[in-house]
């Protein structure tokens, strides 16, 4: 009912179709059903002069986007590595747009700071980081990763004589940054964000899995003394492998290399005692990157930079003016965030970690490493279906045969496609697929505190219906 402010016929109307939305998600098809030119019929309305009430706004945005969403909070999305919405962090964020704060210092968002601050220590306790570690709430992994590499290049070249923050990059000893071949294009976009170029990268030698060879880690190491990093994997994107971090760590620190690692997702297995032995000496790295919006299932967008030394952390993304009031007690997010006005991104990650508690994150991830072993396991026991990557904790990978006499790789990609665009066009299911070791797979990502036995078993016979149709056509 109207209350007579200017915001409560929308904010009504607003939550009544999120409602109807969040009650209908295990029905609704989990691919978006319209096409562009629909899309484009239903939004591209003429800019009028004298503007709409916003009830109504509301009213046609529901209407007008109805069949044009992916459903990546279904329980039966497995295309990419995105997580659903917990409630508790879902309304933590409806409220964070509507307290509006900018939440870049105490003196203009107190609750806000405070809000992050508790989280940020939550979140090292949960992922078993160091408590002295600084930490940045950005927008997601991406952003994590240009953090690291800012306080990582201002570290590594002042060890060289040279102040980066002052003196620019230009004439800087040049850095080079070790990785295996299977790193994440997020970390690139990073690397070139960050005007260290994509010729920094040198590729180690990785074993099948996508994990470095500590022995030819050592062999590249040894090839230069000037500023390095090491990208270390925790949580290949496609087989879900973690690197040897107890071997690979000591090996860089000994020659004075900075170590990151790509926890996007799998940093999170620390909370999961059946799992954590998989993260045995990540501790020791210099930073890490991880994501909110994946296993901890807190809206977009939400990623987390940890940084083993502060005083280059604050160093390299601090800033003081005349006019500002910095906290003399307080934590200011922007001596640690590339980002000034930003909005409030800690409140839902607060509330989720309370909602779930450390039992509810260790069963979140145990939950879900389960369903994808469970599903990958059960399509690889379907006629025409190899298993190419068993999961090792929530990614897995299985690849179709074209049945036909004589087929070949190249017949095996394409019938693998295909498959995999008949399952997401009728939205049973939703998935993606990848060039792996030179053939195209189906990846599986399980990262929805929402999927639960049925959405496997229903996502099993969505597969086997659309492969026997390939098969027979």
């Amino acid at each position: 009912m109207d209350t007579g402010t200017p915001f409560a016929s929308a904010l009504e109307r607003a939550a009544h179709h999120a409602k109807v939305f969040l009650e209908g998600l295990d029905e609704i098809p989990v691919s978006a059903q319209v096409t562009y030119e629909e899309l484009i019929k239903r939004l591209n309305r003429p800019l009028v002069d004298a503007g709409v009430e916003p009830a109504t706004i509301i009213d046609d945005l529901a209407a007008d986007v109805d069949g044009g969403l992916t459903i990546s909070s279904s329980g039966r999305f497995f295309a990419w590595v995105i997580g659903g919405n917990l409630p508790s962090a879902l309304a933590a964020d409806w409220l964070t747009s509507a307290w509006d704060q900018n939440a870049g210092m105490f003196a203009v968002a107190p609750a806000a700071a405070v809000a992050e601050e508790v989280a940020g220590e939550w979140l090292k306790e949960l992922l078993g980081l160091p408590k002295t570690a600084s930490f940045a709430m950005v927008t997601g992994c991406q952003m994590a990763h240009f953090t690291c590499l800012a306080v990582a290049r201002h570290a590594l070249l002042a060890k060289h004589g040279w102040d980066v923050e002052k003196q620019g990059l230009a004439g800087s000893p040049p850095i080079r940054i070790l990785t295996n071949d299977q790193y994440h294009a997020t970390f690139e976009l990073a690397v070139r964000y960050a005007g260290l170029g994509t010729d920094a990268l040198v590729t180690v030698e990785s074993n099948a899995d996508g994990t470095m060879v500590p022995e030819a880690l050592e062999k590249v190491l040894a090839e230069s003394d000037g500023p390095t990093i090491v990208q270390l994997q925790a949580g290949d994107l496609n087989t879900g492998a973690y690197d040897a971090f107890e071997a690979l760590i000591p090996l860089a620190h000994q020659h004075d290399a900075w170590v990151h690692v790509d926890g996007a997702f799998g940093l999170w297995c620390a909370a999961s005692p059946m799992y954590r032995h998989l993260l045995k000496g990540v501790k020791h790295a210099d930073s890490w990157a991880a994501d909110g919006h994946k296993w901890l299932n807190v809206p977009f967008d939400s990623g987390y930079a940890f940084i083993a030394h502060p005083e280059p952390h604050s160093a390299s993304m601090s800033i003081r003016a005349s006019y500002l009031i910095h906290a003399s007690e307080a934590r200011d997010q922007v001596d640690w965030n590339p980002e000034w006005s930003r909005r409030g991104r800690g409140f839902p990650t607060y509330a989720a970690i309370r909602e779930l508690g450390r039992d509810g994150v260790r069963d979140l991830i145990d939950r879900c490493n389960g369903h994808a072993h469970a599903l990958v396991t059960r399509l690889g026991q379907l006629p025409n279906v190899e298993v190419a990557s068993e999961p090792i904790i929530n990614q897995g990978m299985v690849r179709f045969l074209d049945p036909k006499p004589g087929a070949t790789d190249e017949d095996h990609d394409a019938f693998t496609d295909q498959v995999i665009a008949s399952v997401t066009a009728e939205g049973e299911a939703f998935f993606g697929g990848v060039t792996w070791r030179g053939m195209r797979c189906m990846r599986v990502s399980v990262s929805s505190w929402l999927t639960n036995e049925r959405d496997i078993d229903r996502t099993v016979a969505a597969v086997k219906r659309h492969l026997g149709a390939a098969s027979t056509a």
